[in-house]
């Protein structure tokens, strides 16, 4: 089976550099311009079911790419990006003058220091894995729409990297990334592909 992981288009807040997390902030209009380009990209590849994290920027992202496979989309909690608590709607700007010592401590264990009222990153791969598993022990092919810490600990867990090294595996807006699954083998075929992007310069 193939499983196709895809961070959601571009928000105005991506563009504004400011922190998302669970705030449900919609794409921007270059986010569905992104879409459309991924959509096509993915137009032919055979998929069997497509996942989505219900905040709008994944879901709004999933209904793009599913006018070409007619599909239920489903929606999990699980696939939601991780809490920011207290950062969210804060430029990393503006982070960095206020919050310089907790970043400092962050970037030196992110894995287990939780942001403030938020998340812990081994959280969010704790909530993330389980639902990634069913969705890999179901066997056919799927496509998920989630965030980029999200994806970034549900690749961690596949390719058995510490969650300190997360960054290795983070994406951009509207990428795809596709692992094939054979067995308990697990080997990634494009990591964080933006090609389309590139291409097809008209909307469809």
């Amino acid at each position: 089976m193939q499983l196709i992981l895809i961070r959601h288009g571009e928000t105005l807040w991506n563009k504004e550099k400011r922190v998302q997390g669970m705030s449900d902030v919609e794409l921007s209009e270059t986010g569905f311009h992104q879409a459309r380009k991924l959509a096509r990209s993915l137009r032919n590849e055979k998929i069997a079911a497509i996942y989505s994290s219900p905040l709008k920027r994944a879901r709004q992202t999933a209904d793009v790419i599913n006018d070409f496979h007619g599909l239920a989309i489903e929606t999990y909690d699980e696939l939601m990006e991780m809490s920011m608590g207290d950062f969210e709607g804060f430029s990393f700007e503006e982070l960095m003058s206020r919050e310089n010592a907790f970043l400092r401590r962050w970037i030196a264990d992110p894995a287990t220091v939780r942001m403030p009222n938020g998340e812990t990153l081994e959280e969010l791969q704790q909530r993330a894995w389980p639902r990634i598993e069913q969705i890999i022990a179901r066997g056919e092919n799927a496509l998920v729409v989630s965030h980029n810490f999200t994806i970034a600990a549900i690749l961690c867990r596949l390719n058995n990297i510490h969650l300190s090294k997360f960054r290795s595996v983070c994406v951009g807006n509207a990428s795809k990334t596709v692992i094939a699954i054979e067995g308990h083998e697990r080997r990634i075929v494009a990591m964080d592909d933006q090609s389309h992007l590139n291409e097809f310069p008209r909307d469809i």
